[in-house]
């Protein structure tokens, strides 16, 4: 093994891993080579007693340790981890679970291997030759990761390219691959425990590299694989996805071609009846809860990151609005057309809506929710560093 780097932070999420601690920084200071400046930071969500765990056993740890509770576990795991780089100094930062799941000696592997091929982002793959997945807790858990697996590298082709185990959470990133991301106008916005994903995507990291590894049992406490983080992953999906302007347009139109069910529902039950209304008041009341169904979706998994930077009712009454002046648009550009132009009515109606459909998702997009955007990357976690305290004086 070559050489390892000068400096290298070791970062560490923690919810409830008291019986962890003590074991895990013992492994991390026999890991890491004489003359390595080091340190570890835990970035901690625990409600139990982990940080006084933390706190003791630091006293004899010949590694340095910084510890950060955070007052609230604001995007779950990945959340914790991001805190985490934020407050981590060094050149390399290597991010490894609490639970012993992830063998800490393997650390000066994943830097050495970083080092001699100079990639920016170097993975603990189960799934690579050598690796070993029999760590995960009986069929269920390896289907869902498996399923995992394929549907990001599915989704992002591009991005996890030389990636087998986009899924890790163990892996040791550069810097300069964080900082880059960080410099983006929406930066890092983890959600939930798939952290290395939110990094490969965002990061861009220039090249990638992989070491194999036997995924261990638990040594101590409960998975934190839930339903809930498994939701959580899939709104992240869907948020990573729709970063880009035309992937937004994309699930923008299929979330509007949808909202023509409860619309056309409503229609249907407003107009029926013997008595029913006049068709003209019936579609613009039946417009209204299409424009809520849309509303409804594009707000939750389009602009999740935003939508809590203004209260919920003003974006719902200008979506509305916008929703509204598009179908007061529609019919006087149709007839436009037509009369202008000489279309015929089908392609002249097609033709509108296409119009009408490109002018609301700008509005939408640019204006209802950019401002937002922009207060969204302002609050994101600052890249303020600290220099690594030197074990070697």
């Amino acid at each position: 093994m070559t050489a390892s780097p000068a400096d290298v932070s070791i970062v560490v999420p923690t919810f409830n891993e008291a019986g962890n601690i003590r074991e895990l920084l013992a492994r991390i200071a026999a890991a890491v080579p004489a003359g390595t400046r080091a340190e570890v930071v835990f970035a901690d969500d625990s409600t139990d007693h982990t940080c006084e765990v933390i706190e003791a056993a630091a006293a004899s740890c010949p590694v340095p340790v910084v510890l950060h509770h955070r007052p609230a576990p604001e995007g779950g795991l990945g959340g914790a981890v991001v805190e985490g780089i934020a407050r981590a100094a060094a050149s390399w930062i290597v991010v490894i679970d609490a639970d012993l799941q992830h063998p800490p000696e393997l650390i000066p592997e994943l830097i050495a291997r970083g080092e001699t091929s100079g990639a920016e982002l170097v993975v603990a793959s189960r799934y690579t030759a050598g690796g070993d997945r029999g760590g995960l807790d009986g069929g269920y858990r390896k289907l869902v990761s498996s399923a995992s697996t394929l549907v990001s590298k599915g989704l992002f082709p591009r991005a996890l390219s030389g990636l087998t185990d986009p899924m890790s959470g163990f892996f040791a990133v550069r810097r300069t691959a964080v900082d880059r991301a960080a410099a983006e106008d929406e930066g890092l916005q983890p959600l939930g425990y798939k952290i290395l994903l939110e990094l490969a995507v965002r990061c861009r990291p220039r090249s990638v590299a992989e070491v194999p590894y036997a995924f261990g049992e638990r040594h101590a406490g409960e998975s934190k694989s839930t339903a809930r983080e498994g939701l959580r992953f899939l709104r992240h999906l869907i948020t990573l996805r729709t970063a880009d302007a035309r992937a937004r347009a994309v699930v923008f139109g299929l979330i509007g071609l949808s909202g023509f069910v409860p619309n056309l529902a409503l229609l249907w039950l407003l107009t029926s009846a013997a008595d029913g209304l006049h068709h003209a008041p019936a579609e613009i009341i039946a417009n209204q809860a299409g424009l809520l169904w849309n509303f409804a979706l594009i707000d939750s998994f389009v602009y999740r990151n935003q939508r809590r930077h203004h209260r919920r009712s003003v974006r719902l009454l200008t979506f509305a609005a916008v929703g509204n002046v598009d179908l007061v648009a529609r019919i006087p550009l149709a007839a436009l057309l037509i009369a202008a132009a000489g279309m015929s009515v089908l392609p002249a109606t097609a033709l509108s809506m296409a119009v009408v459909f490109t002018a609301r998702f700008l509005v939408v997009d640019r204006w209802v929710y950019r401002r937002l955007r922009g207060r969204a990357a302002a609050a994101a976690v600052p890249v303020a560093r600290e220099p690594v305290p030197d074990p070697l004086g």
